[in-house]
């Protein structure tokens, strides 16, 4: 018996997989609503159906089990022939899986119990019913109907994978077959046993075992599978009438669960080839002239006329697929995010331990000490790339969910539009993903509701009647850039000014070139929707893009061109957790500039930008816009002779920041800032140096938004002159 403890692990080990099939049925409806006849995600939603009903009734969940029980006959007949997935009715499936993940969710870990409103789980069963597919219409597709009901003499081809828990039930295999001998001859039979294992690791109550069977009968296909109605949740059956297509044995091949199973024995299996022919074929492979090369098993079997290449074809994919499957399964494994979490926190007081060393050998002046605290420092680096490659995963996962958003909303607005994806395997911190989602969620919905056009006006304007969101990531400089598209008519820069103006977030004679406008609707309260809706109009959604992308660490850009479309384009770091820095000191005050944009450093002079906080260098015949840190965080005088400029650049920018000394590059842990400390303004976190004293991480961005606010409200204080030329680094 088990205990608590293992029946509530058990029990979240169901919930997360709930969740994954919930996803991937999810993907595959919505493959569906383009492609209503793609075979494999018909078969493959209805396994993430069956598996997760089969699940919910070993916890004996049965509201879960009930509620998926009609979602399964349903895609049955769908698999069948026997209707196909109307829009309408792949929209209801899609509220019955948000229905089963709230159910997952709302599972009691403790006890195992689950509460449910059962007025909303019939009204989606009542609009399951009224828009479950539609029958074929009479002709070509109406034919598997008549496979399925009208009796029919011939051999039925039936193939029966049992699952472990077949046997802990009470079942009895041999007893089903016996039964089935009543409804005609069993022409051959076949037990598939691939999946036993050696003796030492059998467990005599687990079921490893298959049937591959041909039945003569002139049973239907209904009574056949009447046969195994006791363990169709114990089971995976497939039922093959007389005569069947060849592309039903194709799907046969393809859906067979044996992973090292030769071609020869799949196709007999499948009943396109007995063990006789099979025999006669390997024969003839192995009786071959000195030095002539082997001939493959499949192309024997075509030149032979025992079966089409066509078959051979799907054996050989299989028989890839499922060894690629194989190796794939065994090639990873899965690591709760709160392990790698710690990891990572203590690779983080490693980097700072081995900082530390190194800092007390070179105080000692130990020749020996120092060579070997560096080589501890490169292999603490080496481990760090390591640690944080383990939460690195593909924004693909992020981006594909967007394909429901988009229909969902587009379909409440009466839009067509098209969901567009690029650089989905472009790979990010699993902390930046986690967080990433909300935000664009809100741009996604803003530029279907906002960007693109009703059908009527896109032609009106000579584009085609379906919009095009597209969206895209990639790396640049050390950081990730994520874009979201659309071919709208752009963003309305007057009417932006307006509504501006009319609310009081600028003023009315403010000269604002077109970027700082349209930066402008991040505002908060900002909106540019004459009436409140479900989708906008409330002036939160773009506010909080601008707060979660400033969590991050990161920007938003935006590039609008009016009456072609607009784009909005998110840089953010790859890591929150460890970053390489650049230090500077402004007096005893130490600072940490994200490496990454760092561009150059300059010498500068004390005439230049004295008692200015805010202005302008001349570098190399370009203006570039200064910030003094002493003066910006108000800290004492600096008593430096030598002061410097670390020029760093942000996105299409570039700014000049104004430190006493330069110390180099380091690598930087960031620990985030208290709850006391969370209104400071140009501050992202703080990390602790190897001498054990703290340094604060810039924030560039924040900054460079109160560069450009003072800069425009006071002109009058800037100074234009010229640094030097003494690059210092790059």
């Amino acid at each position: 018996m088990l205990n608590e403890n293992q029946w509530s692990q058990l029990l979240q080990g169901f919930i997360e997989e709930g969740r994954d099939l919930i996803k991937q049925a999810e993907e595959y409806l919505l493959l569906l609503d383009d492609t209503p006849h793609d075979e494999e995600a018909i078969n493959g939603l209805f396994r993430a159906m069956h598996t997760l009903k089969g699940s919910a009734g070993l916890f004996s969940l049965t509201p879960i089990t009930h509620f998926t029980h009609h979602l399964e006959s349903l895609l049955m007949e769908v698999r069948d022939g026997l209707r196909t997935l109307s829009p309408a009715a792949i929209s209801v499936m899609l509220r019955c899986l948000d229905e089963i993940a709230s159910m997952v969710e709302l599972i009691d870990v403790s006890n195992g119990t689950l509460d449910v409103d059962d007025a909303h789980q019939a009204q989606l069963l009542a609009a399951l019913a009224e828009h479950g597919g539609q029958v074929p219409a009479v002709g070509a597709s109406a034919e598997p109907a008549a496979e399925s009901g009208a009796p029919r003499e011939g051999n039925w081809h039936i193939s029966l994978r049992f699952h472990a828990d077949l046997l802990r039930n009470g079942f009895d295999l041999a007893s089903f077959v016996r039964y089935l001998s009543r409804l005609g001859e069993i022409r051959f039979l076949e037990v598939i046993d691939d999946a036993l294992p050696e003796l030492a690791e059998l467990d005599p109550e687990s079921c490893h075992l298959g049937l591959e069977i041909d039945l003569q009968t002139q049973a239907s296909k209904a009574e056949i599978e009447e046969v195994f109605e006791f363990i169709l949740d114990f089971c995976t059956l497939r039922i093959l009438p007389p005569d069947s297509a060849l592309s039903d044995y194709l799907a046969l091949i393809q859906a067979l669960p044996e992973t090292d199973e030769r071609v020869g024995q799949i196709l007999v299996a499948s009943g396109l080839l007995t063990e006789h022919e099979l025999a006669e074929s390997l024969s003839a492979q192995a009786h071959v002239a000195d030095g002539a090369p082997k001939q493959a098993l499949g192309e024997l079997l075509v030149e032979s006329g025992r079966v089409a290449p066509q078959v051979v074809d799907a054996a050989l994919a299989k028989q890839q697929s499922s060894r690629e499957r194989k190796a794939s399964e065994s090639s990873q494994i899965r690591v709760a995010a709160n392990k790698l979490d710690e990891l990572i926190n203590l690779v983080g007081e490693l980097v700072i331990s081995a900082a530390g060393a190194q800092l007390h050998a070179q105080a000692q002046g130990n020749a020996i000490c120092i060579e070997s605290t560096q080589v501890v420092n490169q292999h603490v680096e080496q481990i760090r790339e390591a640690a944080l490659k383990l939460r690195m995963i593909e924004i693909g996962d992020t981006f594909n969910r967007f394909h429901r958003v988009v229909r969902d909303v587009s379909q409440k607005l009466g839009k067509d539009i098209h969901l567009d994806i690029h650089g989905a395997d472009t790979e990010l911190d699993k902390s930046v993903i986690d967080k990433l989602a909300d935000p664009l969620t809100h741009l996604v919905r803003n530029a279907i509701d906002h960007g693109i056009e009703p059908a009527e006006e896109r032609a009106a304007a000579g584009k085609p009647a379906q919009g095009n969101l597209r969206l895209n990531a990639y790396h640049e400089s050390g950081m990730i850039v994520i874009e979201i598209s659309d071919d709208g008519h752009g963003l309305n820069t007057e009417r932006i000014r307006e509504k501006a103006i009319a609310r009081g977030v600028i003023e009315e004679q403010s000269n604002l070139d077109e970027h700082a406008i349209h930066m402008l609707i991040f505002a908060a309260g900002f909106s540019t929707a004459d009436a409140v809706s479900d989708l906008s109009g409330r002036g939160v959604g773009m506010d909080v893009v601008r707060s979660a992308i400033d969590a991050l660490r990161g920007s938003v850009e935006i590039d609008s061109t009016r009456g072609v479309g607009c784009t909005f384009r998110i840089r953010l770091p790859l890591t929150l957790a460890i970053i390489d820095g650049f230090l500077v000191n402004l007096g005893e005050e130490f600072f940490v500039v994200p490496l990454d944009m760092v561009t150059e450093c300059l010498e500068l002079d004390d005439v230049q930008l004295a008692g200015c906080k805010y202005g302008y260098l001349n570098l190399r015949g370009k203006p570039l816009p200064c910030i003094d840190l002493g003066a910006h965080f108000e800290l004492p005088a600096s008593n430096s002779k030598r002061r410097n400029i670390v020029v760093v650049n942000f996105g299409r920018q570039q700014a000049g920041l104004v430190v006493d000394n330069l110390h180099g590059e380091l690598q930087t842990v960031i620990k985030p800032l208290g709850l006391l400390f969370q209104h400071l303004q140009g501050i992202s976190g703080s990390t602790i140096l190897g001498s054990g004293q703290i340094a604060l991480i810039l924030d560039i961005a924040s900054l460079f938004r109160q560069l450009q606010q003072n800069v425009d409200s006071n002109p009058g204080e800037l100074r234009s002159t010229k640094p030097h030329q003494d690059s210092l680094g790059s």
